[in-house]
């Protein structure tokens, strides 16, 4: 039998869930779909205030999306030092900073034109 694909709305409260399970600063969604040669839908932008926060958010976010949208990313990126973690789930990616890394990269400024909002806190299922 085949998998159904997840809704992308069920995927970022996932997102944002797992991200708040584990105190994750700063939570924002930019909606890029109206944006020419976007890479994909939605960004979500959060930090942390320590390298071993960064990494228990990839692993919270992880651990809800599997279990909540039956997802895995498709790639993550810089685990290695957790400065700057992406996960990257098709039409959503998530960037996850140490606060640091954020204040510096200001990832969200980059996208001023798109509609950029604040993530409500989910609480864990």
């Amino acid at each position: 039998m085949k998998k159904r694909p997840v809704g992308t709305e069920v995927l970022l409260d996932s997102v944002a869930r797992g991200i708040y399970n584990k105190q994750g600063k700063n939570v924002l969604r930019i909606d890029m779909r109206k944006l020419e040669n976007s890479i994909a839908d939605f960004f979500v932008i959060c930090h942390g205030t320590s390298v071993t926060q960064v990494n228990s958010i990839c692993d919270s976010v992880d651990a809800a999306v599997r279990k909540e949208a039956g997802e895995k990313a498709l790639n993550v990126e810089g685990l290695g030092n957790c400065f700057w973690v992406l996960m990257d789930y098709g039409d959503v990616i998530v960037h996850i900073f140490l606060e640091e890394y954020r204040n510096f990269y200001t990832l969200e400024s980059l996208w001023a034109d798109a509609l950029i909002e604040i993530m409500e806190e989910k609480v864990s299922k």
